[in-house]
């Protein structure tokens, strides 16, 4: 599904918002319980701990996500002083948003087969349409967050990772993460490295794979 559709198509519109509001809140809300499990009360205390994605949207991840295919929600406070374990809750916590969209990707392809295999609703179907966005959108914020660039969710998870020796290139990385990624993807973009669209469709073409 292209964009031009989703324009020409009030309700197609409609669904593609409601699709990345869903997904961009079950992200964060995921992060923000997963903190709360582990000890720290801070997302609870900033009323994050909540399904309104009101509390959740970041304007220029939204934006991202809409028009890019990728983006990105508000990133929810934490504080690893908290955690009972700070290293591992710190993974714990980070990793917890992208597993979320996994499986939330997941569940929705399952009801997309069982709608394909006990209904007559064809392809073009308004419903059929909306659920492919979720799984779609779901799948592309598992993988982009689990890139090892600052501020995704992946970079949280190296740097718990990596041991003391590599303090400086974590502060260098983390001090210009997001300049990093902005330029992998305007260079991704304008010079059509297809760097991003080799990740996407490696893992797209795996779970074609998977379900067939």
């Amino acid at each position: 599904m292209n964009l031009d559709t989703i324009f020409q198509e009030p309700f197609v519109f409609a669904a593609y918002i409601v699709a990345i509001l869903y997904v961009l809140t079950i992200h964060e809300f995921s992060h923000a319980f997963s903190a709360y499990l582990v000890g720290d009360h801070t997302a609870k205390d900033f009323g994050r701990l909540t399904f309104n994605p009101l509390a959740h949207v970041d304007i220029l991840g939204f934006i991202m996500l809409f028009f890019a295919g990728f983006g990105w929600g508000k990133p929810v406070p934490v504080n690893p002083v908290n955690f009972r374990h700070p290293r591992r809750d710190s993974i714990i916590v980070s990793v917890a948003g992208p597993l979320s969209n996994l499986l939330s990707g997941i569940f929705f392809l399952i009801v997309i087969k069982l709608l394909d295999a006990y209904t007559t609703l064809s392809s073009g179907n308004l419903l059929i349409n909306f659920i492919f966005l979720l799984v779609i959108i779901n799948f592309t914020l598992f993988i982009f967050n689990l890139l090892p660039i600052p501020p995704l969710d992946g970079s949280k998870v190296l740097f718990n990772i990596l041991p003391s020796k590599f303090d400086n290139f974590k502060y260098q990385l983390n001090k210009y993460g997001i300049w990093v990624l902005f330029g992998l993807l305007l260079l991704d973009n304008f010079l059509n490295l297809g760097i991003f669209r080799f990740i996407f469709n490696a893992f797209f073409s795996l779970v074609a794979i998977i379900i067939d």
